[in-house]
């Protein structure tokens, strides 16, 4: 009748979602008693979702605080396009690297999360990536595609050093698409992550806010082009 989730990362930081009542059962006080148990599983953690904007203002009065918008983007796009040559799948020698970068751009590390998320069971779609560059520097940074029931395949996360490292994962991931539709959600914390998505004409569909009960660590926003899910995290 009613469902929620609530994601503990380490000591200091939890990530509720999936936050649903079954809409014949609406006001009869089960999603009252189900939130209220999901954030007792947070315990003195700082409590991160992505709000729609229908339920802000109830999230406000929970003590939540809006942080940034964030959009979805979605595209359609042909097959046969040629990759940036310096972009490559990664490999599980250079998984480790990869949790590190991912610990970088959040506000808690989350290793166990990270390896399940790459490694889940399903369709095919696209690998984790990362760019070499012609210096030699490697840098990681998206995580797959997965296969979305109702509209496109989603891209996240996706968190790079610039915008062109961003942009280079992105067509990558969308070559390994193979004509699917495309969707990515996009934190407005970082005012280079829209300018990929619109370049390569995707369109917003939807939109929410980044929300917390508290302070989060410090964190690399600006190479958060992409997150990784708005019911995760």
């Amino acid at each position: 009748m009613s469902a929620v989730s609530v994601v503990n990362y380490g000591q200091d930081h939890a990530f509720l979602g999936f936050y649903l009542v079954r809409p014949d059962q609406r006001g009869r006080g089960f999603g009252l008693a189900t939130w209220r148990t999901g954030l007792e599983h947070a315990a003195r953690r700082t409590v991160g979702l992505d709000g729609v904007p229908a339920q802000q203002d109830d999230y406000r009065r929970s003590g939540f605080t809006r942080e940034h918008g964030t959009l979805r983007y979605i595209g359609a796009f042909s097959a046969g396009q040629e990759p940036d040559r310096h972009v490559r799948p990664v490999e599980a020698a250079g998984l480790r690297a990869l949790l590190a970068y991912d610990g970088a751009c959040l506000p808690a590390d989350r290793p166990r999360f990270l390896e399940s998320w790459l490694a889940a069971p399903g369709p095919p779609c696209p690998r984790p990536h990362r760019r070499r560059h012609t210096d030699g520097v490697r840098r990681p940074a998206a995580g797959p595609g997965r296969p979305a029931r109702r509209d496109a395949l989603r891209v996240g996360p996706l968190l790079a050093d610039t915008r062109a490292d961003a942009e280079a994962l992105l067509d990558a991931l969308i070559m390994e698409a193979d004509g699917r539709p495309v969707a990515i959600d996009v934190p407005e914390s970082n005012a280079e992550a829209v300018a990929p998505a619109e370049a390569r004409g995707m369109k917003p569909t939807f939109d929410t806010a980044r929300m917390y009960t508290g302070p989060v660590r410090d964190f690399a926003r600006q190479r958060v082009f992409g997150v990784a899910s708005l019911e995760l995290g």
